[in-house]
């Protein structure tokens, strides 16, 4: 058994909701998955969405060589169905994989384009996924306008400050459909944390796009847990994705008190970091 490719991507959470704003924005931390391609059949539980059946069947339309046999093996550390992009996550991994195995170096925006396509063809996002494809893609974050091709879609960019711990509560799964007209009420909101964006403050941004997404989502306890997070010593809290997890941010001396606070609330925390540019050209 022989491994023809890797591909590696990251989780991400939000900083700003697509639905609300008509843009997105994402930003990666490190929670890694990587896809390996060997050369005889796997069956795979990771792929709730039938994805990785879907890229084999793109990347055959698209005309790109495609081994005889294809075996997918996924090692992820993102969990499923919380709003931590681990769909994008997986389909930027799994586009690597195939990529490496076929000698096609595909740009960056080819990548996203095919990872956007197959999320859009599973069913798996509401949104589009073009902000959050590129958050597990790179490194940074990156404000984007979906309903652009990938090369037009970045609007402006930014790292952010190294020193933070980002705290990720897990709540279980999610308990209500999502309604998206009821992110179009609270525009307001999410004009506001857009502002913060355009202006760099994208804790700010996070904070407000939770705020706007729990009220959304009707997910009340979300912004009880998010306020006393921030009463708690934390930068910054709010919903990732559409939920139900909690992104929280703080200064990397107060993460084991506010972890603790959390982890009362909440039914798992992950402490994790953002992936800074540097460290991912390091680890190239």
């Amino acid at each position: 058994m022989t491994i023809l490719g890797t591909g590696e991507a990251f989780g991400a959470i939000s900083i700003l909701h697509a639905l609300g704003a008509g843009k997105g924005c994402s930003i990666p931390v490190k929670l890694p998955i990587r896809v390996n391609i060997y050369d005889v059949e796997m069956t795979n539980d990771e792929d709730k969405h039938g994805i990785l059946s879907i890229i084999s069947s793109i990347w055959e339309e698209k005309g790109y060589p495609v081994p005889p046999v294809i075996g997918w093996e996924v090692i992820s550390e993102i969990p499923i169905g919380q709003g931590l992009k681990s769909s994008s996550a997986l389909s930027c991994a799994a586009i690597r994989a195939l990529d490496k195995a076929s000698w096609t170096c595909l740009s960056d925006y080819e990548i996203v384009d095919l990872a956007v396509e197959a999320q859009r063809r599973s069913g798996c996002t509401i949104s589009g996924s073009m902000d959050d494809t590129w958050a597990t893609l790179t490194s940074g974050w990156k404000a984007v306008d979906p309903s652009k091709t990938p090369e037009e879609s970045i609007l402006f960019e930014g790292d952010i400050e190294p020193g933070f711990s980002v705290l990720i509560g897990l709540r279980g799964s999610r308990k209500s459909d999502i309604i998206i007209e009821s992110f179009h009420k609270n525009s307001q909101i999410f004009d506001r944390a857009l502002a913060s964006l355009i202006n760099g403050s994208i804790l700010d941004s996070l904070s407000s796009n939770g705020m706007a997404v729990a009220s959304s989502t009707d997910d009340f306890e979300a912004l009880r847990i998010s306020n006393l997070m921030i009463a708690s010593g934390a930068v910054a809290a709010g919903i990732s994705g559409s939920g139900p997890a909690i992104a929280v941010v703080c200064y990397a001396s107060d993460s084991e008190y506010i972890g603790a606070q959390l982890s009362e609330l909440c039914d798992e925390v992950i402490s994790t970091q953002f992936l800074l540019s540097k460290e991912l050209v390091e680890g190239a």
